[in-house]
């Protein structure tokens, strides 16, 4: 569920928080970088409750109507298409899902059951729910395409859920979209004879990236002042007040990737990078970044200092 690149993103954030420095005891940063990190399972946890929640809605919508004094032919007998769904339905019978939500503890929809209204409201009063519910049978594919369709264009970009959100935890915001691409892939990707645990993912590809995390952020704190020479040395010009901190914080962590892990080739970090600058910073940080890693990388290949290992890393 979880790529390079919002490793290195919350790396940042870590580090862009960081007031210390090299010499202190960092267990205490890497802890919240790695609770900040774990945290992002949480919020894949909540999203797929609140398709649990959902159907349960529908489900007591449907109960109640049954159970009104002045009952419609169309109360008594409802069309129960969407409360059936097979996609749901395969969800809801999920043990190995249902542990996780238990085990991390996802209750949030129990006191904060407006925002499952305001889900289910929007489902039932759009155009898909409304072409779905035209028959009253369908077949596993037809059901699991009506839910990654309201998945992807009512639940994902819903404002109010996003506030929520962002009431919450900040840095849910940063993973939202990580964590809403997962989802549809796993929802597109779902067969009828899928393992239990196709909907509880791995937080990490493997333990080599969270081993990634924890040394990106140690290293390149420990080294903290060299880098920064070498940062310094290439921005005499600049007035050090008018570097962005991101900015100074990716090109730390560019600088300490490109010297510190062979493995990964010069190209990948530089892109990388820039790709964060791009999103989390100011409208030339990329252009400002690429111009000082170009400059320190021509060196490093000049002086043979940049040690990669493996055909095509440079």
């Amino acid at each position: 569920m979880l790529n390079r690149r919002h490793i290195r993103v919350k790396v940042m954030q870590t580090l862009y928080a960081f007031k210390g420095s090299e010499s202190d005891d960092l267990s205490k940063d890497q802890k919240f970088l790695l609770f900040s990190i774990d945290n992002m399972y949480n919020l894949y946890l909540l999203l797929m409750s609140l398709l649990l929640e959902v159907q349960k809605r529908a489900e007591n919508d449907l109960q109640k109507k049954q159970k009104k004094h002045l009952a419609t032919k169309e109360d008594k007998n409802p069309n129960r298409k969407f409360v059936e769904n097979k996609l749901l339905l395969l969800l809801k019978n999920n043990q190995e899902l249902k542990e996780q939500l238990e085990s991390h503890n996802i209750s949030n929809w129990d006191l904060d059951g407006e925002y499952v209204d305001i889900i289910f409201k929007a489902i039932t009063s759009s155009n898909l729910y409304k072409d779905y519910m035209q028959t009253r049978v369908s077949d596993f594919k037809e059901d699991k395409d009506f839910i990654v369709d309201i998945f992807k264009d009512i639940i994902a970009p819903n404002d109010k859920l996003y506030e929520y959100m962002e009431d919450n935890n900040l840095t849910w915001l940063d993973d939202l979209p990580t964590v809403n691409t997962t989802i549809l892939k796993l929802l597109r990707k779902v067969k009828q004879t899928s393992q239990e645990n196709h909907f509880t993912p791995k937080l990490y590809k493997d333990i080599d990236d969270k081993q990634f995390a924890i040394d990106l952020f140690r290293k390149t704190l420990l080294n903290k002042t060299a880098i920064n020479k070498e940062i310094d040395g290439k921005t005499q010009n600049w007035d050090s007040d008018r570097i962005a901190n991101i900015d100074y914080s990716l090109l730390q962590m560019a600088i300490c990737e490109l010297k510190n892990f062979p493995s990964i080739p010069v190209k990948v970090t530089i892109n990388e990078y820039l790709e964060i600058a791009k999103e989390y910073s100011t409208p030339k940080s990329s252009i400002f970044i690429n111009g000082i890693l170009d400059k320190l990388v021509k060196e490093y290949e000049a002086g043979g200092t940049l040690n990669k290992v493996g055909r095509g890393l440079m």
